[in-house]
């Protein structure tokens, strides 16, 4: 079996694939026309990708499987895909840990002003007085859209910092009550909950309306795209925070724009709408220029534990579709 590697993967990745009797081509950084050139010229049965995106010209040939080293998959045509025989898989949960880490770092950069405080001192001027005034983080209310694998770690970590959290997923689509019992055994947080409060609110805007903080943790998509739009951050109180890490789409952006400018909303992104299909490059996006925003380069789920875990999920993923046709974690368009 052969597979083409077209992004960055772990070494232990390559090696188990490997001794999995897998023919590896890695060559990282192929995209558009060249990835399909290659995908033909090499005749490739499994095709791994990061953030490189999959589209109808490259599924065809000999390809047979997709998998994507990570969890969302919105940037694989997987409906094509699917309609070709092509199966595609993803790494679901992973890099949650990752991800939550970076979420809560955002949170402590806008609550402490970290890179205007570096910033400053690498100017060369010491400003205190300016500094010293934080409202932290304890006691506030944290706002969760997602009760995935990433929300539900977030939610371990708000325990650690005495956050209440009110939650919205569409597993609880509609209700309006505190997660019960039985309810926060199946999530994994039966401990957590008697530790805060975890509050199930019944849309979206209900949680805008009762946070301090709110963090977007949605799989990417038709069903959220926008879900987040300006009757969603009207209910938010004026220099509420925005944390979004994890797809850029689920917010109206223009929307977003306006909340900053107009309520002082105070915003930490790790994704954009439109987003460089590149590792690096030139990126422009307004947003990022306006005072209280905080970017970061789509990097949430860049540890080297992350993706140490990644890549032996693929590797799993890749050995089980050698040895039995079905792959693991497979989706459907």
């Amino acid at each position: 079996m052969i597979v083409l590697v077209a992004d960055k993967f772990e070494q232990s990745g390559i090696a188990g694939l490997k001794a999995a009797g897998c023919e590896v081509l890695s060559e990282p950084g192929l995209a558009d026309q060249a990835l399909v050139d290659r995908l033909a010229s090499s005749r490739a049965d499994v095709l791994i990708v990061r953030s490189t995106k999959v589209t109808e010209p490259m599924l065809t040939g000999a390809l047979k499987l997709v998998v994507r080293a990570g969890a969302g998959y919105n940037t694989i045509d997987v409906k094509t895909a699917t309609a070709r025989g092509i199966v595609v898989a993803n790494c679901p949960g992973k890099n949650s840990i990752a991800v939550a880490e970076l979420a809560f770092g955002l949170m402590l950069a806008l609550d402490r002003r970290i890179p205007d405080n570096v910033a400053e001192l690498k100017r060369g001027a010491w400003n205190k007085k300016e500094y010293s005034v934080a409202r932290g983080l304890y006691g506030r209310t944290l706002g969760l859209l997602g009760a995935g694998p990433i929300g539900i770690e977030m939610i371990r970590r708000a325990a650690g910092f005495g956050m209440p959290v009110v939650l919205w997923s569409r597993r609880f689509d509609g209700q309006d009550r505190h997660l019960a019992a039985s309810e926060a055994e199946a999530l994994g947080l039966e401990l957590v909950r008697h530790e805060i409060s975890i509050h199930l609110a019944p849309s979206p805007a209900e949680v805008a309306a009762r946070a301090d903080i709110l963090s977007i943790h949605l799989a990417g998509g038709a069903e959220t795209r926008n879900v987040v739009d300006a009757s969603v951050l009207a209910r938010l109180k004026a220099g509420s925070f925005v944390i979004n890490t994890s797809r850029g789409d689920v917010i109206d952006q223009a929307a977003l724009m306006n909340a900053v400018q107009q309520r002082k909303l105070r915003v930490g992104l790790d994704v954009f709408a439109n987003e460089p299909s590149a590792t690096s490059g030139p990126f422009s996006d307004p947003i990022v220029q306006e005072p209280g925003v905080y970017g970061t380069h789509h990097i949430g789920a860049s540890t080297d534990q992350a993706q140490e875990a990644v890549a032996a999920e693929t590797v799993r993923i890749i050995k089980t579709f050698k040895e039995t046709g079905k792959a693991p974690n497979a989706v459907r368009g």
